[in-house]
């Protein structure tokens, strides 16, 4: 009798384990975008109204330009946002327009260290 409870323990680890699947890692680099497109989905989604039309940020928004996000936190932190941005799902911002998106972002240069005063 402890033979057979012992070989079914086995047996019900091994199924365990076998059966146990590790989840698909996180996509580390972005789909291909283009900055151009993206530009444009800026626009029209609205994301300028707090970040600025060049992404150097707003009153409402932080600075995204030259800031070298990764991909996996930049669409994660669109998808579930932990501030007062407003939520894109995948229904109302698909991946592709989101990795136009990001294609824009990293083509936007830092802003400058000095800004010149305007001469008279």
């Amino acid at each position: 009798m402890k033979t057979m409870m012992a070989a079914a323990a086995v047996l019900f680890l091994v199924t365990a384990v076998a059966g146990a699947q590790t989840p698909a890692p996180a996509q580390q680099t972005a789909p291909a975008g283009n900055a151009d497109s993206g530009a444009k989905v800026w626009k029209s989604v609205g994301c300028w109204q707090c970040h600025g039309y060049e992404a150097q940020g707003g009153a409402a928004g932080p600075r995204l330009a030259a800031r070298n996000l990764p991909w996996t936190g930049f669409s994660a932190y669109v998808r579930r946002p932990a501030n007062q941005m407003p939520l894109y799902t995948e229904k109302a911002l698909p991946t592709a327009d989101l990795a136009h998106i990001y294609a824009y972002v990293q083509s936007r240069p830092a802003p400058p260290q000095n800004i010149p005063l305007l001469l008279k």
